[in-house]
């Protein structure tokens, strides 16, 4: 297996992914935002996935201003989408770009904080399909655009519930799990026959508004910024990681 280095002491140059094409789910808020404003900095042109387009509209600006390369709006509810809106965010990616060289999976939903004789069972279910099923949708549309990249990366999103089961945590936990698996699936499938990789992050505590739902007491000055967390993305999604594949890093 290739060496890497510690994710979260990258430091990327300037132009670390420059002529990279990055999609980002749950873009418009928190991790997502984050990692979509990085990748620009860096060169990337981003496309921009999230349900909310006055959101993605604020980074799209910000990057933009800043003279970045001018990313790619993408309105997509991971909730609600059937299969011809995916099969339609295919054709927009083929037609606008023709290959993908990054799937960053951010987007999720935590869903309730319950014990399991108590949990709603219509919540597992949404918490589930935003977190895992929707991630398993969205690889397998964009997979024959990132087969068409010399070096291509999915970078999805755990969490240390999804790699060690806490008490309370419910779907959230489970749903994390589930996209461990996926990754390691989708990395073993894809190691021999592509120039595809597949790896897995877990950010830690960071001050965003899954954080709060999860911890309202908590003391948020404690935290860091999504903006601290970014840099692990951007090794995995870039040249630098070349071959590491089938890994689970944490950003802290």
């Amino acid at each position: 297996m290739p060496e890497s280095i510690d994710p979260r002491l990258y430091r990327p140059d300037p132009a670390s992914h420059e002529g990279r094409v990055i999609l980002v789910t749950g873009a418009g808020d928190g991790i997502g935002r984050a990692v979509a404003l990085a990748l620009a900095a860096h060169g990337a042109t981003v496309v921009l996935l999230g349900k909310t387009q006055r959101k993605l509209e604020s980074v799209y600006d910000e990057i933009v201003s800043a003279g970045q390369p001018r990313p790619a709006l993408m309105p997509f509810n991971l909730e609600t989408a059937a299969a011809p809106g995916y099969d339609a965010l295919h054709d927009a990616l083929e037609s606008e770009f023709g290959r993908l060289d990054g799937l960053a999976h951010v987007a999720g939903i935590l869903g309730a904080r319950s014990p399991i004789d108590h949990y709603d069972v219509p919540m597992w279910c949404r918490v589930l399909h935003v977190n895992l099923t929707a991630s398993f949708i969205l690889t397998q549309v964009t997979l024959p655009l990132l087969r068409k990249s010399p070096d291509a990366s999915v970078v999805f999103t755990s969490s240390g519930v999804g790699r060690k089961g806490r008490a309370y945590w419910g779907a959230y936990a489970v749903s994390k799990f589930g996209t461990e698996g996926l990754m390691q699936v989708l990395a073993s499938e894809l190691a021999e026959t592509t120039r595809i990789r597949a790896n897995s992050l877990n950010p830690g505590p960071v001050r965003t508004r899954m954080r709060l739902q999860a911890f309202p007491g908590e003391d948020r000055s404690r935290l860091l910024e999504p903006a601290a967390v970014a840099a692990p993305y951007l090794y995995l999604l870039g040249p630098d990681s070349v071959g590491i594949n089938g890994r689970a890093f944490d950003c802290q």
